[in-house]
């Protein structure tokens, strides 16, 4: 089915835009046109290496202002995007290559001007995004123009409004479909300005907000985290800011909490997964917010709660979050085992269970496969996570199961601290077992300096579980 290619949208804004500034970074800017005509040129280089409409493009950048001439570069020239993470190697980088079979992998740009003919339409997928399955195995989402195109307006309209004098900050990755969407293609698609910060710091944070006059903060829990205990908080103008947005991890309430009473600022919460950008989320525009939620569908998406057995659910009761959404993916890369096994006649299974109040407001209640098994009682993490980081010495916290003789399952916490907060794995113990029922309450608590992450700041549980920390 031809769809319409989503670089020809952008070349739209192009030519409106002219010499306004679509990149800004510390050592410079990249202009709307000089973007069109990079691209092209690079659409032209592509097309001189043999790459064709259709061919796969593996891309392996960093947040630079290449990352955006490549992708544009590709999609002009009918081929497919797939966006790996940067500091993939060795052997993981080897297993998607071969899953990806790319007819090319760019590491670098090399810089030539050009036009370039663009077609309007396009049959070929735009992107593919490679996530783990419960197997290891990589597996490569599939999205297609339409499909893009309505997740990008999705985080520009409802999420984030942005309007072309906004600056987003573009700190987290771009190769991974949260950073890729908030911090650069909705801000490209609405007009407005990308401050690119390659790789996060505090300082680097807080010096591009007052330098450019960032207006919206995509970002993670852990970055807002880092940045509240920054010595250089204190100091740091973050005025120009009006908008905070969460993703890619949940995000504890008591964070929001602190950060709109020090900056001033809403961090707008939301749900997302690689396979679904951002169904799901609060609204900039509607203030009403819960605690215990993380938002409500965006216009065109349809879910649902469904029980073991396939039923749909009413209001308030748990089960299994199921969605349909245009920005979904249309499926794995030649994974049906997969395709089969998490989409169903258009709606995504998402392995998270949920309930749906009246109003219409989701709360996540744990994941399927993160369900805890302890002696025949059903736990879930979140809500022990949740106890934890109402301590007001806990900075993160990740509970998962480990193997026990006896009960099949016992229930193990992983903390950090605040800086200069004191506490025992003993006192968090007791805290919880204040708080919880009997079979809930972890019976080890492990305080660490770092809780493993991904790229995005995806806590990797699978790491706990099996001790790498």
């Amino acid at each position: 089915m031809m769809q319409e290619n989503f670089a020809h949208i952008l070349e739209r804004n192009a030519h409106r835009f002219g010499d306004k500034a679509a990149l800004v970074w510390e050592e410079g800017s990249l202009s709307w046109t000089e973007l069109d005509r990079w691209s092209s040129g690079f659409a032209r280089s592509l097309a001189r290496q043999g790459v064709r409409p259709g061919d796969r493009v593996a891309m392996l950048i960093p947040n630079r202002w290449t990352f955006p001439v490549a992708f544009l570069g590709i999609l002009k020239l009918g081929a497919t995007v797939a966006s790996l993470n940067p500091a993939l190697k060795g052997e993981g980088l080897t297993e998607i290559l071969a899953d990806l079979k790319p007819k090319l992998v760019i590491n670098e740009v090399q810089v030539e001007e050009g036009s370039w003919e663009t077609p309007a339409l396009t049959a070929s997928p735009a992107l593919i995004v490679y996530t783990s399955g419960s197997t290891g195995r990589p597996k490569g989402a599939v999205f297609s123009h339409d499909a893009l195109a309505f997740g990008i307006r999705a985080w520009a309209g409802p999420v984030m409004g942005l309007k072309g004098e906004d600056v987003i900050l573009g700190v987290l990755p771009f190769a991974h479909n949260y950073g890729m969407y908030s911090g650069l293609l909705a801000p490209l698609l609405s007009g407005a300005t990308t401050a690119v910060v390659e790789r996060f710091t505090p300082e680097a944070v807080f010096k591009t907000i007052e330098r450019h006059q960032v207006t919206v903060f995509p970002g993670v829990a852990t970055m807002f985290r880092r940045l509240l205990n920054s010595p250089a908080f204190p100091c740091a103008d973050l005025s120009s800011l009006r908008l905070a947005v969460s993703g890619a991890a949940p995000c504890p309430w008591e964070l929001c909490e602190e950060w709109r009473k020090r900056t001033g600022t809403r961090i707008l919460r939301g749900y997302g997964m690689t396979e679904i950008p951002r169904p799901i989320s609060y609204y900039f525009d509607d203030p009403a917010e819960f605690p215990d939620a993380i938002g409500r569908p965006i216009p065109g998406t349809d879910i649902r709660v469904m029980d073991e057995a396939g039923r749909k659910l009413s209001c308030e009761e748990v089960g299994e979050l199921w969605i349909k959404c245009p920005a979904a993916t249309e499926g794995y890369l030649d994974a049906a085992e997969e395709n089969r096994a998490v989409l169903v006649d258009g709606w995504v299974k998402t392995g998270d269970l949920a309930s749906v109040s009246a109003g219409g407001f989701i709360r996540i209640v744990g994941r399927k496969r993160e369900r805890i098994l302890r002696g025949g009682f059903s736990i879930f993490p979140q809500e022990i996570e949740a106890v934890l980081l109402s301590h007001p010495a806990i900075a993160e916290a990740a509970v998962v199961g480990l193997p026990d003789p006896d009960l099949g399952e016992e229930v193990a916490a992983f903390v950090t601290l605040k800086p200069a907060a004191k506490a025992t794995p003993e006192d968090l113990v007791g805290f919880c077992k204040e708080r919880l029922a009997h079979f809930k309450f972890p019976r080890q608590v492990t305080i660490l300096e770092e809780i493993p992450k991904g790229a995005t700041g995806k806590i990797l549980k699978s790491e706990l579980v099996k001790g790498k920390f």
